[in-house]
């Protein structure tokens, strides 16, 4: 009776996700055509406004001038104060050039949204003038646009933010706080085996959506915790939880009971991408990492993959999440796995410092940041 009622909640969650992700695209589309117009306006100003400072040569009196005039006579449109039109500049001038792109630039045309539905359903690349954008600038609003011009000068650092912020719907806060810890840096640290359980690309399309480490700083404990404890908070913060996770995956469950052989088994998380068609397997671990960690969990995932899996299922993937780790020592323990398993730390809000929380922006010192280095549009 319990597997009957587990399955017609697994059929349930499956019918929801499917709705939810049509109700997305609709969304998406929406905003993409929205967004795309809006910047290919400030790309044609910027254009203007460039051309006219190098053949006039006048300064901010101008743009004070302009902005005003604009203000007065299209109050319904927003976003032409001195700084915005500084930043249609700026925005001109970074990309009327050729630029140097990643090898891997192509991936746009694979971005989870477009996935969604595969015939003429993906939104243009954009192609303004005089630059052909290979870059997926159109699908960005435009204060991450100005953020990632004005912070991330490596157009291949850059590149990867554009592509996390759009695939993981980072808003612009998150944005700020990735590029200050370097997220770019730290991309590629999951010790795996994927190239070796996995085919190509398959391996790769598992690699891009996970990461190392894992920022669970919605989590913050005042006295002594257990795994128990971080469970029940991811749970309780599960919108955080999934937008940490990244696009596409379906939160299954917490001690997610399977029965194998008569005996009864418990999965710490259990996760479903509705892009990669599989499940995930999470276990939990408050401690720093072990070997013999990898035998349970690549037993959990034989378990799905006999007992949960169906018809057009991928292989299901393990990732074990410890407080810290000892790559080289990770990556020995994975390689005899059969399974696809990657191992990753975590990090909770209480693990900083005392002297090192108190000296972290706030919210207001986010946006006081932010608007030193542009002006959003109204």
């Amino acid at each position: 009776m319990a597997g009957t009622i587990q399955t017609e909640q697994f059929d349930y969650l499956r019918l929801l996700a499917q709705v939810k992700k049509r109700v997305q695209l609709a969304q998406q589309r929406a905003i993409y055509s929205a967004n795309d117009e809006m910047l290919r306006m400030y790309w044609d100003v910027g254009h203007i406004l460039s051309d006219a400072q190098k053949q006039i040569g006048w300064g901010n009196g101008a743009l004070k001038r302009l902005s005003a005039d604009m203000r007065n006579d299209y109050p319904e449109i927003k976003g032409f104060s001195v700084r915005n039109c500084q930043c249609m500049i700026q925005f001109y001038e970074e990309y009327n050039q050729e630029l140097t792109l990643p090898k891997d630039s192509n991936t746009i045309a694979q971005l989870p949204t477009a996935q969604l539905e595969k015939a003429n359903t993906q939104p243009a690349v954009a192609q303004l003038p005089k630059y052909n954008f290979s870059l997926p600038i159109i699908h960005l609003p435009w204060t991450h646009n100005i953020i990632l011009i004005q912070r991330v000068k490596d157009i291949q650092a850059r590149y990867w933010y554009m592509v996390q912020s759009i695939t993981n719907h980072w808003p612009k806060d998150f944005l700020i706080d990735a590029i200050k810890m370097d997220y770019y840096k730290q991309h590629g640290a999951l010790a795996n085996n994927f190239d070796l359980a996995l085919p190509q690309p398959e391996a790769d399309e598992v690699k891009s959506m996970l990461k190392d480490p894992y920022l669970f700083d919605m989590l913050t404990f005042t006295e002594k915790f257990d795994e128990r404890d971080i469970e029940l908070g991811l749970v309780r913060e599960v919108e955080k939880f999934l937008l940490e996770m990244g696009t596409g995956f379906a939160f299954m469950g917490r001690q997610y009971h399977l029965e194998v052989s008569g005996d009864d088994y418990y999965i710490d998380l259990l996760m479903y991408n509705t892009f990669m068609h599989r499940y995930m397997v999470i276990e939990l671990k408050n401690t720093e990492f072990m070997p013999e960690y990898i035998g349970k969990l690549n037993f959990y995932c034989s378990a799905v993959d006999s007992i949960l899996c169906r018809e057009g299922d991928n292989k299901t993937i393990g990732l074990l999440l410890c407080r810290t780790k000892d790559k080289i020592k990770a990556e020995y323990a994975l390689r005899d796995i059969n399974k696809p398993i990657g191992v990753s730390d975590y990090e909770l809000g209480n693990v900083l410092p005392k002297d090192m929380r108190s000296s972290l922006p706030s919210i207001e010192d986010l946006e006081r940041d932010l608007s030193d280095s542009t002006e959003e549009t109204e």
